[in-house]
């Protein structure tokens, strides 16, 4: 059940991060993905900025800070090539 839960954030944050930065999102299987590296990443920069986010609601925002970098590096790396 956590492996589930752990996908369907995933879906919400990278489906939001690519609402709030192009418009729409990217699909289930990219949405899932740009999620959890998203939330991968978020948590190594908090990390590095000696930042705790507790709680779920914290671990959503954390998440959804690195999706919103990903997707915002992304298109800056796609704008160029």
């Amino acid at each position: 059940m956590n492996i589930l839960w752990f996908l369907l954030i995933g879906l919400l944050v990278g489906w939001l991060a690519g609402v709030l930065v192009r418009g729409y999102g990217y699909g289930i299987v990219a949405d899932i993905l740009i999620g959890i590296l998203g939330a991968l990443l978020g948590g190594f920069l908090f990390g590095l900025m000696g930042i705790q986010a507790g709680g779920s609601f914290g671990s959503f925002l954390m998440a959804l800070v690195g999706a919103l970098i990903l997707v915002a590096i992304g298109k800056a790396i796609h704008r160029v090539g």
